[in-house]
């Protein structure tokens, strides 16, 4: 069964867009983000990757805890699933370089 991509707010939607557009210079790694946090629709817990990583203790962003992240180059994608919704929530994404493990 496969889960909605969602995002939790109008404005994180738009964040992530303008993030994806701003901050990332290469199309290719532009290309990279979005077609791994698409296959989140279909695994949303892929243990099997390198980059996953189950948060021990839920990451603070925003009014959101971060369940888990997902490296993709030199990038985290914080999100959580819901899996009675069915529904993999985007939370935010960071330069890994960043303050990314800070709320």
């Amino acid at each position: 069964m496969s889960y909605d991509i969602r995002y939790p707010t109008a404005r994180l939607k738009r964040y992530f867009d303008e993030f994806l557009q701003k901050k990332i210079p290469h199309k290719n790694q532009r290309k990279k983000i979005v077609n791994e946090v698409g296959a989140l629709a279909s695994n949303p817990r892929p243990f099997h990757k390198k980059g996953f990583t189950e948060i021990k203790a839920p990451m603070r962003v925003f009014y959101h805890l971060a369940e888990y992240r997902l490296r993709i180059g030199d990038y985290w994608v914080l999100y959580n699933v819901d899996d009675k919704l069915k529904i993999v929530w985007i939370l935010d994404i960071r330069v890994r370089a960043e303050k990314t493990y800070r709320g």
